[in-house]
């Protein structure tokens, strides 16, 4: 099959590990297939497309979110989008997609437009629970709409599929990796806070495991992600109780740190969850308060329900609860063991399967 010929899969995601984690997994599996790929999102989606396959292609495009910005930046966002999706539409019309795939995130408005107007076939896939305001706009105006939780809030009269969160080919190599209780040895806790931390964790983890009685200090070793800001107190917060602890903005190796920790100490978003329960690691999850929607307390629900996670909501969230919680599943080999099959058997590790044969049936009823 040449490059001409080969069917071309366009993906669409904003620049949130959140959004690209999922749209990687896809595009891992469609170059495989033999399809091209192409992503399309801005230049800070860009700086997370570093794991993508190398044969993607990846387009940046004008867009612009008015979330950020004075009254001024304001104004400009609906002509950046404007220019990014006349830009988009010439793009596609000289390589025109077989099928286009958004995954959220305003930089995913250019593409998803633009194969709307030109009548390629599209789907969304939701990530979270709780729907971001971009996939809620084209809800309507797609042909599939993929749920990576479930149950997912969706507007009335769209049906959803539900696929799973798709996970990177890294994490799936670590799929339910045999998990060793905590006990009298080496044990270690891993602390993740989305794609760059999260502040409250470094204010509050460090404290709590300090906390932690000297048998189990003794044995512990930390993986901290903190922002570059909170990285030197939180370094010195560790070493000023003695614990071992390595802290970094962002950790290349995520899937290695899951398999081989006893506890993760996580928010809640739905690639942390999904990674969490296909390795199969208790975890204790604290979801984002100001999420949209408040959608990472719906991504943890399923989780926790499942009995493999405890969830602590971000204002109940003190050293001391923290303490309690961590002891909870360190003094209690049997019951760590139970919550890391209760988060496996939540996972979905076919979700990338899924959602390749969602794509293929769509380029099969365009090739009709």
């Amino acid at each position: 099959m040449t490059r001409t010929s080969s069917p071309l899969l366009l993906i669409a995601a904003g620049g949130t590990g959140g959004h690209m984690f999922p749209a990687q997994a896809l595009a891992e599996e469609m170059a495989a297939k033999g399809w091209r790929v192409k992503l399309s999102t801005d230049a800070r989606g860009a700086r997370y497309a570093g794991g993508f396959p190398s044969a993607v292609q990846i387009e940046q495009v004008a867009s612009a979110t008015f979330a950020r910005g004075g009254p001024l930046a304001k104004l400009a966002v609906p002509f950046r989008i404007l220019a990014g999706i006349a830009s988009a539409v010439v793009r596609n019309m000289i390589d025109r997609p077989t099928v286009t795939v958004g995954f959220g995130g305003y930089p995913t408005i250019p593409a998803m437009a633009s194969s709307w107007l030109l009548r390629v076939p599209r789907a969304i896939h939701e990530q979270n629970g709780v729907m971001g305001r971009v996939n809620r706009v084209f809800a309507r105006h797609v042909d599939r709409f993929a749920c990576g939780t479930w149950p997912t809030d969706l507007p009335e009269g769209v049906q959803g599929e539900h696929t799973g969160n798709p996970v990177r080919g890294a994490v799936l190599a670590r799929q339910a990796s045999p998990y060793i209780p905590p006990g009298d040895y080496p044990m270690s806790i891993l602390v993740i806070g989305g794609s760059q931390g999260a502040r409250i964790l470094s204010d509050v983890v460090p404290a709590a495991i300090a906390a932690l009685p000297g048998a189990v200090l003794a044995n512990l070793r930390v993986a901290h992600q903190a922002r570059d800001e909170d990285g030197l107190r939180v370094t010195d917060a560790y070493a000023a109780a003695g614990i071992h602890a390595e802290v970094k903005p962002f950790f290349a190796d995520v899937p290695r740190r899951l398999s081989e920790c006893q506890l993760v100490v996580s928010r809640a978003g739905a690639s942390s969850v999904a990674d969490i329960s296909v390795v199969g690691r208790p975890a204790i999850l604290v979801p984002y308060a100001a999420a949209a929607g408040d959608h990472q307390s719906a991504n943890a629900k399923g989780l926790a329900g499942a009995g493999g996670a405890i969830v602590i909501p971000e204002r109940e969230l003190t050293p001391e609860t923290l303490t309690r919680e961590i002891l909870r599943v360190l003094d209690n080999p049997a019951g760590a063991e139970q919550m890391a099959r209760a988060a496996l058997g939540y996972g979905i590790p076919d979700a990338s399967t899924r959602l390749v044969a969602l794509v293929e049936d769509l380029a099969g009823k365009t090739n009709a």
